[in-house]
């Protein structure tokens, strides 16, 4: 059985994430800034938090971290949230459709599609019509969150089609089962593949067709709204773009 099956509802995640944000909230008397970001978003973001933190006396940043689609449903079902970075526009525009952001959301990072192997690449993959392979192990993400759906917009680009062994929640799941042995083959963004010691990517071409925009705001209603606004101001600032742009990311012009 997948690890995606075994998953925890998202019901329970919202109930976890608010419990987190309430428990968090006592002891030492620090205001809490909750911050949704996209799995992708993972090692950067903490970049972000330590240095908002450094900046803000009395912040405590908590980073909630999953699939971009998965995180706005939980802002939609009612979840505290302070700042939501997305990996993708689709999950962002459903909340500016509903009303459900404290102004517009802005751009401030790009990504593509990469395939994660294992150091070494031991199936001598060298390109996305490989992954067709009937003998490899593939997996990538679900089609609701932006890295699946961006596979399935390079499907149609390459005329390829895949059969994965698994569709994971977010692009961090697909990753750690390249890099425990378990897939041969996955579907990541460069970013992940650039942080990570025990896979290394293999680009191809088409990847530079299909790209992933990532757009943050402030969620309606935000309790820590001015925080918030101030967070996001330190993603969009020259500082903010230099970690990104280190981090392997683009910037949107």
């Amino acid at each position: 059985m997948s690890r995606a099956r075994r998953r925890v509802p998202a019901v329970a995640l919202v109930v976890l994430a608010v419990a987190t944000s309430v428990t968090a909230c006592g002891g030492k008397g620090e205001r809490v800034l909750t911050v949704f970001a996209a799995a992708s978003l993972t090692d950067v973001f903490g970049e972000f938090e330590r240095r908002f933190e450094q900046a803000e006396d009395g912040i405590d940043v908590r980073l909630n971290v999953a699939g971009s689609s998965r995180l706005a449903q939980q802002i939609a079902e009612g979840a505290p949230a302070d700042v939501f970075a997305s990996a993708d526009t689709a999950p962002m525009a459903l909340l500016e459709e509903g009303e459900l952001l404290d102004g517009p959301a802005t751009p401030f990072a790009t990504n593509t599609l990469t395939i994660a192997v294992p150091r070494g690449n031991p199936d001598g993959i060298t390109g996305f019509a490989d992954l067709a392979d009937p003998g490899l192990t593939v997996v990538v993400c679900a089609p609701s969150v932006p890295c699946g759906a961006a596979t399935k917009r390079m499907e149609r680009r390459t005329g390829v089609s895949l059969r994965p062994a698994s569709e994971e929640a977010d692009v961090r799941s697909v990753l750690v089962k390249v890099e425990v042995g378990e897939a041969d083959a996955g579907l990541v963004y460069v970013t992940d593949v650039a942080g990570a010691s025990d896979v290394e990517a293999v680009p191809f071409p088409e990847s530079a067709d299909v790209v992933n925009t990532y757009p943050i705001a402030v969620p309606a209603g935000a309790e820590e709204a001015a925080s918030g606004r101030r967070f996001v101001e330190l993603v969009l600032s020259d500082e903010g773009r230099r970690l990104l742009k280190e981090a392997g990311f683009g910037l949107p012009e």
